[in-house]
């Protein structure tokens, strides 16, 4: 697709613009380097999946904040609810007085998370959070010290999270020492399994080191949880097989550990799905919600079964923010939509659009390889010549090159050399073939 046949991309000036070079030294001048951002320019407007800069330039937008727009950008109805709750109250601190949305959001989140059992919910501001919090009770609730999390995983850059969290650049280098009494499993990575290696050996063989770790690491009884992400994140869109997450719910079930879902990323519509366990037929005990569930509004929530999130007692969880009206009545719509608009439903498609265009470049340049996914969560890897050498420098220039025509890309893996999307699921047809065909123009530069 030339230039000029581009319906939604408009590049006016080199990215970035006059307008974002002088935001750029301003930001140089007050703001630490630590809050990284690949894409040196500054949003003005946002509409659907497209964002607009100070420049003018427009972007079909393949990052959504990092997953947090499955619903799009100032969704119609989103913003209509903050109106209308912007005229009753703002913030009255739940602590302090409480508010319906909260209760209302609390029963949807009840109804519509994996398990029919009783259940509750509370709310907190990030990902983050509600993973501290859900540790916080599954400890609380069994007696027990020890939390599990996988290899690659992500979960999180507080204290805790990061302790969780296995990359150590850029997560944890330097910010020891960390949290005790966590510990990491291997998580199937079949894509780098040696040659002849079926996954269904892999799972047996992870499954079998469990049973080691017990004897080698720490005791099935002084496990309180384990945490795992249905598709790892940041990790590089990794998706487990059934067989491997069931697995790991049965050993839980069978030495009283708790299994907490991490559906921060995977929550919301983005597998295909409203929430990525259901793929699996797992049941957790805990789930952690954030990014899509409110549009973009902070809000994260903690949901499970009653008698855990009953253990811890009254002033022993929360937050002064912890569940906003505005976030509460954004979370609210945004469900209302993933329903009646069928969005999990749309990411099924939107995924195999993404897969069959990214299988296409695999299967002409053996430099991208391990195309996967789950609904709309897709991905792919750069390696060097015919093996499987990650190379994270192709990933960067092509995420570079894609940002100066217009895609907003991002990259992911433990090797720095994945690239992900992340496309609002309202994404038109039109907008996904505009930035797929970005994509494949920026690859054929590069390889062919």
């Amino acid at each position: 697709m030339s230039k000029t046949q581009r319906r939604h991309i408009r590049i006016h000036t080199p990215i970035p613009g006059p307008k974002a070079r002088a935001l750029l030294n301003r930001r140089e001048k007050n703001v630490p380097q630590g809050p990284a951002c690949k894409l040196p320019t500054f949003a003005e407007k946002g509409e659907g999946a497209i964002l607009t800069d100070v420049d003018g330039n427009t972007f079909i937008d393949f990052a959504g904040a990092i997953g947090t727009l499955n619903a799009g950008h100032r969704p119609a109805g989103v913003v209509e609810a903050l109106k209308d709750q912007l005229d009753r109250y703002i913030h009255t601190c739940f602590n302090v007085m409480m508010y319906e949305p909260y209760i209302q959001l609390a029963e949807k989140l009840n109804e519509i998370t994996p398990g029919d059992h009783p259940k509750k919910t509370f709310f907190l501001n990030s990902g983050a959070e509600a993973v501290e919090n859900a540790v916080k009770l599954a400890r609380k609730f069994t007696g027990r010290q020890a939390v599990v999390s996988f290899d690659r995983g992500f979960h999180g850059r507080t204290l805790l999270t990061m302790s969780l969290t296995s990359k150590v650049k850029p997560y944890k280098y330097g910010f020891g020492p960390f949290a005790p009494e966590t510990y990491k499993l291997p998580y199937p990575y079949y894509y780098r399994e040696r040659d002849g290696v079926s996954p269904e050996e892999t799972d047996r063989e992870l499954l079998r080191r469990v049973e080691d770790f017990f004897l080698g690491e720490v005791p099935a009884d002084q496990i309180a949880a384990v945490i795992m992400e249905p598709v790892q994140g940041e990790g590089g869109f990794i998706v487990p097989s059934k067989t491997f997450v069931q697995g790991i719910r049965k050993i839980c079930r069978e030495h009283g550990i708790l299994f907490i879902a991490d559906e921060v990323q995977t929550g919301f519509g983005r597998t295909g799905r409203m929430f990525g366990m259901e793929h699996y037929e797992v049941v957790p005990d805990l789930m952690t919600m954030s990014k899509s569930i409110a549009a973009g509004l902070p809000i994260s929530a903690v949901t499970g079964r009653a008698e855990i999130m009953d253990a811890a007692n009254p002033g022993e969880i929360g937050g002064t923010y912890g569940g906003s009206p505005l976030g509460c009545v954004a979370a609210l719509e945004v469900i209302r939509m993933m329903e009646e608009d069928g969005l999990p439903d749309r990411a099924q498609e939107i995924g195999r659009q993404i897969r069959d265009r990214f299988s296409s470049l695999a299967n002409r340049y053996p430099q991208i390889g391990g195309v996967r996914g789950l609904g709309a969560m897709c991905a792919f890897e750069t390696v060097k010549g015919d093996g499987k050498e990650p190379d994270p420098g192709l990933a960067g220039e092509i995420i570079r090159a894609c940002g100066q025509k217009g895609v907003i890309l991002m990259g992911a893996g433990l090797y720095s050399n994945v690239i992900r999307t992340l496309c609002p699921l309202v994404i038109t047809d039109d907008q996904l073939q505009e930035a797929l065909d970005v994509i494949e123009e920026v690859v054929e530069e590069r390889l062919r």
